[in-house]
């Protein structure tokens, strides 16, 4: 089956169908070949899909064919047809570029806008007509108290992966927002999961939806291979340069649990002869965007990050994940290791687990259903770790939260934040590590300076989310198969 008379069969317009011909991809997704022709009936939809699936094409391409369908005689400057909410600034960054991408043969004008960079430009911007705008809550409501935005133009409202913006606190942002848009308009709400404050969220919001679901909850994709390496603490350094360095790594995307142990790791990967970068909710705006970029260009082979600054980065077919330390959050494992295996790619995932973090590895296995593999790494022993003079910072415990009796003066640790959200189950307010996701995410106190993010048409460095099988992406420029690399290495254990 050929791209065009698959993509063909779903009605869409031809300047699209050209443009999804251009991204040289065979067929549909699942999510697109079921979401797209029910968003292009103008009905309300509540889809469930994970990252990596296509999910952006999967609304972007029938907004536009909409749009085109229903041109206006004259377009107002400021003024958006088609208003996308996502939770962080990279995600934002993406799915703009995918409206790009499948809008390239048509006049459809589009704009991003997110915190942590200067408003001016983006007031410039809004200064000419518009048809579609991707924002982050905050800094949307920034323009509009302003009133640089209007909104009451607004025909089509998506909501991307809304569950992450409910976890970092956006509830009260979002609603916000709602009031200020036309009570007539169709609502796209997409999510990992169904889960109960999704369904709370989509009855305020959504007008008897279709729903649409690829995934079951919480699952890990089965093309992710997933291995687990016990070791203490105090070598995790030396084993991780150990085994980016023999198995030949070019580009692997770590995890740590916080900022300072990101920066500190990344430092460390560096003395040893690493091309290393991190990427979390302290950096400007304009280091985050160079140190994806460089990543996404094999400049930097290891982008070290903290989950809030890592969600939403869709990097193309990105080989290799690492958990130097595991999510207090068994649900955010699963996200982690989505960061590989998209859209029919390979990938691996391997997690150091020290003595401490044994309870959290139970929560995980016991969330995605099956026990993950132990393995041993060839050629390494403990008694190759280097002395390292830089004194050791202690970490949070494992299985507790931020803000929880952590203690006075830790930078990692963040305060506690005023209104914490409750669950919908009546459970403990939220932590403060999940408000201060929603600072690290997107509202983070950053400096409201910095370059606002090139609007190219198509970057040379790797896109994410912009391809149809949209979303998923190209082999990188090793050729190296993902899994291949370290299984000379890693031995299952006896």
């Amino acid at each position: 089956m050929n791209t065009q008379s698959s993509f063909a069969s779903l009605g869409l317009a031809e300047p699209l169908l050209r443009a999804i011909s251009d991204t040289g991809y065979s067929q549909p997704t699942p999510i697109q070949a079921q979401a797209i022709p029910t968003v292009m009936q103008g009905t309300d939809v509540l889809a469930a899909a994970q990252t990596g699936t296509g999910k952006t094409a999967g609304f972007t391409l029938p907004i536009l064919h909409q749009l085109m369908q229903r041109p206006l005689a004259q377009r107002k400057p400021g003024r958006p047809r088609c208003l996308i909410l996502t939770p962080t600034r990279e995600l934002a960054a993406q799915v703009e570029e995918s409206v790009r991408t499948y809008g390239k043969y048509t006049s459809m004008r589009t704009m991003v806008m997110f915190g942590g960079v200067n408003i001016n430009p983006q007031i410039s911007a809004l200064r000419k007509p518009l048809d579609i705008l991707v924002a982050t809550p905050g800094r949307l409501l920034d323009h509009a108290q302003q009133k640089t935005v209007d909104l009451s133009g607004v025909e089509i409202l998506v909501l991307d992966e809304a569950d992450r913006m409910l976890d970092m606190g956006f509830i009260r942002d979002i609603r916000r927002v709602l009031a200020l848009l036309p009570k007539q308009r169709q609502n796209l709400l997409f999510s990992a999961t169904f889960s109960d404050e999704i369904r709370e969220l989509s009855r305020g919001v959504l007008n008897q939806p279709v729903e649409v679901s690829v995934a079951r909850r919480n699952t890990a994709s089965e093309l992710v291979s997933q291995s687990v390496v016990m070791t203490e603490q105090s070598h995790k350094r030396d084993l991780l340069s150990h085994i980016i360095r023999e198995s030949g790594w070019h580009q692997v995307l770590v995890f740590t649990r916080t900022k300072h142990g990101a920066n500190r790791l990344a430092e460390k990967l560096v003395k040893d002869g690493l091309s290393a970068a991190a990427i979390h909710g302290n950096k400007s705006q304009a280091a985050r965007t160079r140190a994806l970029s460089g990543f996404k260009d094999g400049k930097v082979a290891v982008l070290v990050a903290t989950d809030i600054a890592a969600r939403g980065l869709d990097i193309e077919q990105l080989p290799h994940v690492v958990n130097f330390e595991l999510p207090n959050v068994p649900e955010d494992y699963v996200h982690r290791i989505g960061r590989t295996g998209r859209a029919g790619s390979e990938g691996a995932a391997l997690s150091l687990v020290d003595s401490s973090e044994i309870k959290l590895l139970n929560a995980i296995e016991k969330l995605i259903r099956k026990p993950i593999e132990r393995s041993t790494v060839a050629g390494w022993s403990p008694s190759m770790v280097k002395a390292d003079p830089t004194p050791e910072r202690r970490e949070p415990q494992p299985g507790r939260r931020f803000g929880a009796g952590q203690g006075r003066g830790r930078q990692d640790a963040a305060p506690r934040a005023r209104g914490a959200r409750p669950s919908a189950q009546g459970r403990p307010a939220q932590p403060a590590a999940r408000n201060a996701e929603r600072r690290e995410g997107e509202r983070s106190g950053a400096a409201r300076s910095g370059t606002p993010r090139p609007g190219s048409a198509r970057p040379a460095a790797g896109r994410a989310e912009t391809a149809a099988r949209p979303d998923s992406a190209r082999a990188s420029g090793s050729g190296r198969r993902p899994a291949q690399g370290a299984a000379a290495l890693l031995r299952k254990s006896a």
